[in-house]
């Protein structure tokens, strides 16, 4: 990799500030990697380059590189945080951000600071799906929220567009906590706003991601209401979602898109009564399962673990009518 190539000549010593900014160049492609490859060894190094590179920028010697160094912590942080069990990396990536915020006020960089409220919200919706309670799903809508109002459409789209998604996470996680649809409804109303900026000509992976999202809250709404229209559309928005979300390119987000449609498939097939409907579940689910098992994200493993012994009873009974 070029960037331990120039630490060998860009030493600590020699160049302290070259040094770190190269450390801080070398976690950015960590990360990069981190993000399409399964396991976590690329994001532990991301997060060690990051925290050796704020050794050298740091807050006195450089506050604004420090701030941006901590935001990049944390997106390496969250992204282990969520392949892990457990809270305590999500809640270093939290505390990360709220460092960057320090430095990264709204009166002197208003969208750095919007960025970094954007991936607060982010991180902050993480940790409340693993907690129990509405208190960080609650700050997540807030740090969403303030970061929009910077963020704006006209200003940023594609910001606008990635804020509007990290908030529609939050009013969907909250929703599936709560009575009624309200929230579920608004989620899905955020999400087909994010996807008016976020195409598949412009930003295909991008695109993938919120249709699944769409896809997730979807099958919530389906869920709580009689018929299959919510979760007819569900599927639908799954499988526009592999359609760039292929397996040779994220195999980790595509075993989660396959999984979350076999999900959608099985209560769709319980409504039916369709034994086809429920096989194809059964697959994707097992599929999803062994993929994230061999891919190190643990916490999705456990999820398709326990969707897989429901989608083959339904199955069994289905086809031993």
């Amino acid at each position: 990799m070029v960037f331990r190539a120039a630490l060998e000549e860009r030493t600590r010593d020699r160049v302290p500030l070259g040094w770190a900014e190269t450390q801080t160049n070398l976690g950015s492609t960590l990360l990069r990697l981190g993000e399409r490859e399964g396991g976590t060894a690329r994001l532990e190094e991301a997060v060690a380059a990051y925290r050796a590179a704020v050794e050298e920028i740091t807050l006195e010697r450089e506050p604004l590189q420090w701030a941006t160094t901590q935001n990049n912590l944390s997106n390496a942080l969250a992204l282990l945080g969520e392949r892990e069990s457990g809270t305590a990396r999500l809640e270093d990536a939290v505390a990360a951000l709220r460092a960057a915020l320090q430095e990264y006020t709204r009166d002197r960089v208003p969208l750095w600071w919007a960025m970094a409220q954007s991936n607060l919200g982010d991180a902050l919706e993480r940790l409340g799906e693993r907690e129990s309670g509405t208190a960080r799903l609650e700050e997540a809508l807030a740090a969403d929220r303030a970061a929009l109002e910077e963020r704006t459409r006209e200003r940023v789209p594609l910001d606008w567009a990635e804020t509007q998604n990290n908030l529609g996470k939050a009013l969907r996680t909250l929703g599936e906590r709560e009575s009624g649809t309200a929230l579920l409804e608004e989620a899905v109303a955020v999400y087909r706003a994010a996807l008016q900026e976020r195409t598949r000509e412009r930003v295909p992976l991008d695109w993938a991601e919120t249709q699944n999202n769409l896809g997730k809250a979807l099958e919530v709404l389906g869920e709580r209401e009689s018929g299959t229209a919510r979760l007819e559309e569900a599927v639908a928005a799954y499988r526009a979602s592999l359609e760039e979300w292929t397996r040779d390119r994220v195999p980790l987000d595509w075993a989660m898109s396959t999984g979350n449609q076999g999900v959608a498939l099985m209560v769709l097939a319980e409504r039916l009564g369709d034994a086809t409907r429920a096989q194809s579940a059964v697959q994707q689910i097992e599929t999803a399962f062994v993929t994230m098992q061999d891919g190190g994200n643990a916490p999705a493993a456990a999820y398709y673990e326990a969707e897989l012994p429901k989608a083959q009873a339904l199955f069994d009974r289905l086809t031993s009518r």
